[in-house]
């Protein structure tokens, strides 16, 4: 692997190294509170703070990403909270406009359009060592801040109503995870586009669901699972020749693929029980 004595290689594996675990660790609450379509609003969202970023004169669009992603995260528990919608209604709504507010504030610096393409799909080849910083710092502070709330989370992904009578206050944990949930997706948005980031999101705990039988297997599979399908990817990308976050994707996929084939084909070969 003589490739990776390039720099940014290097760069990029560690960014991946850093993301991948951290967006499978948060997958698993995000799947298990069916909130993948939750994620997926707020990486769309960012095309607003891209676009937002270009016309106030930001070469690097990541702090208007990341206020814009946030304001429509606490949006969308403010809505959930306050109105009679369902949540598949309030996010197809701020998904949508995010979506055309982005496309209309691109039209009006027509000559940002060519940088577009690193932000739907990815560029994580180009992050500078400030970025992988920035992604080991995120990762400690997202880490750190699941394990502490661990068991608070657990049982409100559980059950709310439980939770409440327990004492756990469960309106300021809802925001503190939507918050870092926010923070992960906004960054990864430079590993796997604004297309592709749920995926990262959402394949590791579901390819560790299928390998889990409790609840502490499933985060350690799903944080193995996101290492290696972020650092598989980026590996694999370069041999191949082939754009790196589409990759990260795919062998995701293809993980997946393969931990469904083995559980169904355990399912059939397992010894039916003799009713007793």
């Amino acid at each position: 692997m003589e490739f990776l004595s390039e720099p940014f290689m290097q760069r990029a594996l560690l960014v991946a190294i850093a993301l991948g675990p951290i967006c499978g660790f948060l997958g698993v609450f995000v799947t298990a509170r069916r909130m993948a379509f939750f994620s997926d609003t707020i990486s769309h969202a960012a095309l607003t703070g891209v676009a937002a970023g270009f016309l106030a004169g930001f070469d690097e669009p990541t702090i208007p990403v990341l206020l814009y992603c946030s304001l429509v995260a606490v949006a969308m528990l403010w809505l959930r909270e306050r109105t009679q919608l369902l949540n598949d209604t309030i996010m197809a709504v701020l998904l949508s406009s995010s979506v055309a507010g982005g496309v209309v504030l691109l039209s009006l610096q027509r000559n940002r359009w060519s940088e577009l393409d690193k932000y739907l799909l990815g560029d994580i080849l180009s992050v500078a060592w400030t970025d992988v910083w920035v992604a080991a710092a995120v990762s400690v502070v997202v880490m750190t801040g699941l394990l502490w709330k661990l068991n608070p989370l657990a049982l409100l992904t559980a059950h709310e109503d439980l939770a409440h009578v327990a004492g756990i206050r469960v309106r300021h944990l809802n925001y503190a995870f939507v918050i870092l949930l926010t923070v992960a997706v906004s960054l990864t948005i430079r590993v796997l586009g604004i297309l592709l980031v749920t995926s990262l999101i959402v394949l590791p705990p579901a390819i560790a669901r299928n390998l889990s039988h409790n609840l502490r297997q499933h985060i350690l599979l799903s944080l193995l699972v996101g290492l290696i399908g972020a650092a598989g990817g980026v590996i694999l990308s370069y041999p191949l020749d082939l754009p790196t976050g589409p990759t990260i994707t795919l062998t995701l996929t293809a993980l997946f693929i393969l931990s469904t084939t083995g559980r169904i084909l355990r399912r059939e070969v397992a010894p039916v029980k003799p009713v007793t």
